[in-house]
């Protein structure tokens, strides 16, 4: 199995550490590539760093992609680009904590020009995909598929 690990390092950059007062910046290294991260903006991040609800949100978007194309390709689809705009929505879940209770995928599928799918094939499709997606099988909330073609 692959390494599947990351590192992350923060240090303080205030003389103590205190309640809502300290930075939450840090380093995130993905197989050699840093990353700067911190909170989303709402709770003192900098909206130029990722943050783990951005990652989360990512993640799942990459995993449900790769999964799609696997799929794809195995019924010979020959789709030509695939985009997405993922957005994670914070909230509280059924116990009562603050948790990502949403996720929404936005795919935009191109395919050859002489190419096309129909609605409930796609909806067939994008349901298998997030069924086999390794990321959204290990969520315990919503994950919502909005398919453009």
């Amino acid at each position: 199995m692959s390494d599947l690990s990351i590192s992350l390092e923060w240090n303080l950059q205030e003389e103590e550490l205190k309640p809502d007062v300290f930075s939450k910046n840090h380093k995130i290294e993905i197989n050699d590539n840093f990353f700067n991260a911190g909170s989303a903006p709402e709770y003192g991040g900098r909206e130029n760093e990722i943050n783990p609800e951005q990652s989360l949100a990512a993640a799942i978007s990459s995993c449900h992609m790769m999964t799609f194309l696997a799929l794809a390709s195995k019924m010979k689809w020959p789709v030509k680009s695939y985009k997405d705009k993922a957005h994670a929505f914070l909230g509280k879940n059924t116990k009562g904590k603050m948790c990502v209770n949403k996720i929404e995928l936005n795919p935009q599928i191109i395919f050859d020009k002489d190419f096309s799918v129909s609605k409930e094939d796609m909806d067939k499709m994008q349901d298998r995909s997030h069924r086999y997606c390794f990321v959204a099988n290990s969520l315990s909330d919503d994950v919502e598929i909005k398919i453009n073609i």
